[in-house]
């Protein structure tokens, strides 16, 4: 069976995945003070980063409309399955908006097969999710066998933050200045993951960048013991160097059976700043 796969902009792709799997991407859109930018094809990751820079202002992100999900699935051969992985439900409409375009098209044409899901998670979390979801359709899972299995697999995985500066938050009105300058003067990191629902929550506050990333990399170890068969996804927010250095640290204390890596698009790049970090994996059963 030819079982389509689809996500939205808040998945950030390596090129080795994506040219290995069937995959459509709804983009979402970004409003900057000039106009309209939808992810990935108005505007790419180094574009974004120079117009911040030259606006001095970040945009703000807007889920892909039903219509817009509705014309995707519209574009899919009718016979041919669709499972659509969404951008968790706790950070955006994307995931609503994903199953309202469903119903749309289902009112015209009553035999698709489209499922959506919540992947409670986002960028890399959902390239993970994209790499299993394409292990198990090569393993020749039915679609009904998928959907239970990629279901379960999100609520099994693990997304973990490290924000490098606090500039973003500071400029997107999700942190004070005040609280903003003291965390810099006193050279605050902040480790976050994503709650059970599917939100960003702070799980620490860490003085210093070493001290920080050490952290980071310690709490794989609270989340999974048995690595050796589990892929590990990261994205960095124009920080590659960086985000290697980390990732090889990672593979020498969990030695995982491969790793993703790279760059975040510009939903998460506007929340996490530049030199933030997520990864994702998947949490002992």
């Amino acid at each position: 069976m030819n079982i389509q796969l689809m996500t939205d902009g808040g998945a950030d792709i390596p090129k080795r995945l994506r040219d290995n799997i069937n995959l459509s991407i709804v983009p979402l859109y970004l409003h900057f003070s000039d106009g309209q930018y939808k992810t990935g094809t108005d505007l790419d990751t180094a574009a974004f980063y120079a117009k911040i820079k030259e606006s001095g202002e970040l945009p703000r992100s807007a889920a892909p409309s039903p219509h817009d999900f509705y014309e995707a699935y519209k574009k899919i051969v009718p016979d041919q399955p669709i499972l659509m992985l969404s951008l968790s439900k706790g950070l955006s409409s994307t995931y609503d908006n994903a199953v309202a375009g469903k119903e749309l098209l289902l009112e015209e044409e009553p035999n698709r097969i489209i499922e959506v899901i919540n992947t409670k998670t986002a960028s890399c979390g959902i390239a993970l999710l994209l790499h299993e979801a394409n292990v198990k359709i090569q393993e020749g899972y039915t679609f009904s066998k998928l959907v239970d299995h990629m279901q379960e697999r999100a609520e099994q995985t693990a997304t973990l933050f490290i924000l490098k500066t606090l500039e973003n938050l500071v400029l997107g009105g999700r942190l004070d200045k005040v609280k903003g300058t003291i965390a810099k003067t006193l050279n605050i990191k902040l480790l976050m993951k994503a709650s059970e629902e599917g939100s960003i929550e702070v799980s620490e506050k860490v003085r210093g960048d070493k001290k920080s990333i050490r952290r980071f990399i310690e709490q794989i170890g609270e989340y999974t013991k048995n690595v050796e068969n589990k892929v590990i996804s990261m994205t960095h927010c124009n920080a590659e160097n960086r985000a290697k250095s980390v990732l090889d640290d990672i593979q020498k204390n969990y030695p995982f059976q491969d790793a993703y890596l790279t760059d975040a698009g510009p939903l998460i790049s506007t929340y996490g700043g530049e030199g933030a970090l997520v990864i994702s994996f998947f949490k002992d059963e």
